[in-house]
Order: structure tokens, then C-alpha cells, then sequence
């Protein structure tokens, strides 16, 4: 549609540049980490970022640039991973290189390794995503923003769907999801509350009649997950302290 004083045949669209960001998060040695990559090229040369970057040509679908993005920048696969699209955003001073849109995904997977880098990434690492969302000014372009939506996607999720066992290699024992909402929430939960309301809530993992040892205690039942995806009654957070 024209500007007012304008006719259609004069209107020019707008230039616009389309990225993907990621925010990839996993649970390792009990903390909550993201994935970020420190940035060899300006703008905010030095600067630590999520993974992404352009779409490579107008053929090209957001997820496998974001899946293409991932290979190249921290030779992860996506295959692996649990993805899902967090948001578009669009502020037009967002990024100083022009108009560029950017659509995010937040994906999740089981203790992933230690990533390697490629592209305009000078190095990748895994870095505390509670201790990034707490300093908003250690990211570049408003990818503290982007981050913060998926940590609260994330939290929020793992209320009323079983995304937590996204983050559990299998067979996993209760007390192993127990840390992994323990990590996500940021909190210390009661281990007993916490067995109550896991073999209470239908379908959210499964028994495969095998235990593991512990040097510590009996041997812990061991599970996999479930074919719930919605929690009914829903894991909803405890009052407690925080880590």
C-alpha cells in the first residue's frame, strides 16, 4: 500500500534483511547452559552472540537456515535436538548493518558436548544462561532479549508439557529430571515432592524395569519418556529457595 501523497506505481518496498538466531540450551554438570559464540567480524566484533545468521537465498526456509546456521557456526545437528520457532523480531534499529528481521528458535537437547566453531564465529561456548539473562549488557545486538524469551519459554514449559525430558539422555532416573528443573527454574526442589508429583502426572515418563547402581544409596529406577506431551496435573513451580 502507498504513503499517503503517493500512488501505487511510485512505492518501493522497503529493504529488508532476514536472520535466524538460536537459542540452543542444554543442562550440564546441573547448570543451565546456552550456547554462545564469540563474534570474529563487525559489527560487535568480540562480542558474544547466539548462534545464526543470514538466510542464504530467497529459496531458503528459516529452520534450515537455522539448521544449516547450526552445522556451520558449532557443527552441532539439529536432528538432535529438540526445535521449536520462539519469535520473529523486528525492531528496525536492531541490528546496525540495515533492516534486518530476525526469526529465533529455541532448541534443547541432552548434555551436549563441548561445540567447535566455523563461520564468522571466532570461538563457540557453553556459558550460563541465568548468569547472561542477569547481565543484559553482555550480548550483542538484543540478543539478551532473544535470550530472555527462551529462557521464559523454557520455564514456563516445563510446567505443562514434558519438554523436561528433552534435556535427559536415556534411561534417566527421576532424580536426573529433578536436576534438570532444578537447572531451568533456578531453584532447589524437594526430592520427595518432587518423586510424588512425577509418578502422579499420566504418562510423563515410563519404567523400563531396570535400575542403576549408586555408590551412595539403593539402586534408582530408571525411565524413559513418556507419550504425554501436555502434563495433567501440571509440574507447577514450588516456593522455594533459589540456587
Amino acid at each position: 500500500m502507498a504513503d499517503e501523497g503517493t500512488t501505487d506505481d511510485d512505492w518501493v518496498p522497503p529493504r529488508v534483511m532476514v536472520t535466524v538466531d538460536l537459542v540452543i540450551l542444554t543442562v550440564r554438570a546441573g547448570r543451565l547452559d546456552v550456547l554462545l559464540i564469540e563474534r570474529g567480524i563487525e559489527p560487535y566484533a568480540d562480542r558474544l552472540a547466539l548462534p545464526g545468521g543470514f538466510i542464504a537465498n530467497e529459496h531458503e526456509d528459516t529452520v534450515d537456515a537455522a539448521d544449516r546456521e547450526l552445522r556451520e557456526e558449532t557443527g552441532l545437528d539439529s536432528s538432535e535436538l529438540h526445535l521449536e520457532q520462539l519469535g520473529a523480531y523486528a525492531t528496525p534499529d536492531r541490528d546496525p548493518r540495515g533492516r534486518v528481521i530476525t526469526v529465533a528458535y529455541l532448541a534443547i537437547a541432552p548434555d551436549l558436548p563441548a561445540p567447535t566453531s566455523g563461520g564468522d564465529a571466532r570461538n563457540a561456548r557453553w556459558q550460563s544462561a541465568h548468569y547472561c539473562v542477569e547481565n543484559d549488557s553482555l550480548l550483542a545486538f538484543d540478543h539478551h532479549r532473544i535470550l530472555s524469551d527462551g529462557l521464559d519459554r523454557a520455564i514456563r514449559k516445563l510446567e505443562h508439557t514434558s519438554l523436561a525430558t528433552q534435556f535427559c539422555p536415556e534411561p534417566f532416573t527421576i532424580a536426573d529430571l529433578r536436576r534438570v528443573y532444578e537447572a531451568v527454574w533456578n531453584a532447589s526442589l524437594d526430592p520427595r515432592n518432587f518423586h510424588r508429583k512425577v509418578s502422579k502426572t499420566s504418562q510423563f515418563v515410563i519404567p523400563i524395569g531396570r535400575k542403576r547402581n549408586s555408590d551412595t544409596g539403593r539402586p534408582a529406577e530408571l525411565y524413559r519418556r513418556g507419550p504425554a506431551t501436555t502434563l495433567y496435573p501440571p509440574m507447577l513451580r514450588e516456593r522455594a529457595s533459589t540456587h
